[in-house]
């Protein structure tokens, strides 16, 4: 089965201990990096409206000013978290599809174990991106709209289907059972929904 890369990987970049050459550039670029994961863990252990930002900065290890250097405020700082974590959803899905590789059905198997996958390997992710967005205001869940219909779109060349509708419903079915496994603690279950899902869509007469 495809293995996927880590969510938290891509975001959080560490500074070395003692003296260091890293420019002023790379030390920024650390300081958000952290900031980004701190945000995610924390409004996953807690709930987005109760995570303040001096719950993100102790846990980032950064001053408030560097907070206030980066990011506007608490909801700024979460949906820049929100769109690097679905920057890595989106490579994940790229990669797992293959340049037409296989037939249809073969490669939503590989996407659906990439994502599904990916979701079960990156609990805290998954809870902040699917269950805490939609308490973080407008400009978080228009993000995670926009990142449906890319997943849409993704589903629809996958399946080399005109049928849009079917698309954006088959993806709203996928969001809908992995919000409530993720919800309700249970994300190791995400693998699990893959063959069922594609049983369904071989049902749905949606490939050969």
């Amino acid at each position: 089965m495809y293995v996927s890369q880590s969510m938290s990987a891509p975001i959080a970049m560490k500074l070395p201990r003692g003296p260091h050459h890293l420019t002023r550039e790379e030390v920024a670029a650390s300081q958000r990096g952290r900031m980004l994961l701190a945000m995610a863990h924390v409004a996953a252990a807690e709930g987005y409206a109760r995570t303040t930002v001096a719950d993100v900065i102790a846990r980032a290890g950064v001053s408030r000013a560097t907070f206030y250097e980066h990011f506007a405020d608490k909801e700024d700082c979460f949906v820049a978290a929100f769109d690097a974590g679905a920057d890595v959803v989106l490579a994940t899905l790229e990669e797992s599809r293959g340049a037409g590789e296989g037939t249809p059905v073969e490669r939503l198997d590989r996407v659906l174990a990439s994502y599904l996958g990916l979701l079960a390997s990156e609990p805290v992710f998954a809870r902040t991106f699917l269950v805490e967005v939609y308490a973080a205001g407008a400009r978080a869940i228009a993000r995670r709209t926009e990142l449906q219909h890319r997943f849409s779109d993704a589903i629809a060349d996958v399946l080399d289907t005109d049928e849009r509708f079917a698309c954006e419903a088959l993806v709203a079915a996928i969001s809908s059972l992995v919000t409530s496994r993720v919800g309700s603690g249970r994300a190791d279950e995400l693998p699990a929904l893959r063959e069922p899902l594609v049983d369904l869509v071989r049902r749905a007469r949606l490939v050969a």
